[in-house]
């Protein structure tokens, strides 16, 4: 009666997904039937659970790591497609390139979580993917200033970027980093005029890394601004255009890197 109440007990463990080896105990010899014989089955049957739920986390694991390859192709393809849209032209050549890599230390600078700079990284490297569809007119030298109907449809790309990303779910918020990469904090950006609590910190970051390297590029409508001149503005303008921290963070990475003066 002792061996049967133990196999029940064990049994309730094993239906909870509990494994142990002791109902190896109720398979010897001197255990009476029909106890023995139900404890050897409920042996074999854990061992056979064993091997496939091993056997589904080897298949798991491997689906991970396919998973994992696709997501890194599928960037890697973005990416190629920024890259070849900014070659268009020829001022803003490597530009979604620094971009990344200035918000990246942007937000190293902000003591950011790694996944969460990764992220900043994905949406500075893709920011300018709405471009993806513009007319060459977008990208050929003019005199002045962006013309209106220019302007138009450049503030348009933010939300076609984010329309061409929507289903690629792995971007997690770098998606929303190039939706709103062009919002300020004063609500006078684009293309929803969020204002400061409604803009993701890391759209913030690109943001400020974006002017940055587009004031400091030359330019056919502007010579390059010198990175002092460049982050001046930025100051000038931090909590109405930029965001006050990730400037600050931008101007401590600039004087630790040697990029201006003290």
């Amino acid at each position: 009666m002792t061996e049967l109440k133990k196999l029940l007990s064990i049994i309730q463990d094993v239906a909870a997904g509990n494994y142990s080896n002791d109902i190896m105990p109720l398979t010897g010899p001197d255990v009476p039937e029909p106890v023995r014989t139900i404890a050897e089955a409920m042996g074999m049957m854990m061992v056979r659970v064993e091997a496939r739920e091993f056997h589904l986390e080897m298949l798991i694991s491997e689906l991970k790591a396919l998973n994992e390859k696709i997501r890194l192709n599928t960037i890697q393809t973005i990416s190629t497609m920024a890259n070849a849209l900014a070659a268009r032209d020829t001022y803003t050549k490597g530009h979604t390139e620094r971009v990344a890599n200035l918000a990246e230390q942007i937000a190293m600078e902000m003591g950011l979580e790694k996944q969460d700079i990764e992220y900043i990284r994905l949406g500075g490297l893709l920011h300018d993917i709405g471009k993806i569809g513009f007319p060459d007119l977008l990208f050929q030298p003019h005199p002045g200033k962006n013309p209106p109907e220019v302007v138009k449809q450049i503030t348009m790309h933010p939300a076609v970027g984010a329309e061409i990303l929507k289903d690629l779910d792995f971007l997690g918020p770098a998606l929303e980093y190039v939706h709103a990469h062009h919002e300020r904090p004063d609500g006078k950006g684009y293309p929803r005029r969020l204002k400061d609590a409604d803009i993701p910190l890391g759209a913030k970051i690109i943001a400020v890394a974006d002017s940055f390297d587009a004031m400091t590029t030359e330019r056919p409508y502007q010579q390059a601004f010198t990175p002092n001149a460049a982050l001046d503005i930025l100051q000038r303008h931090a909590g109405s255009k930029w965001d006050a921290d990730c400037v600050e963070c931008l101007r401590r990475h600039l004087q630790r890197s040697g990029a201006i003066e003290g």
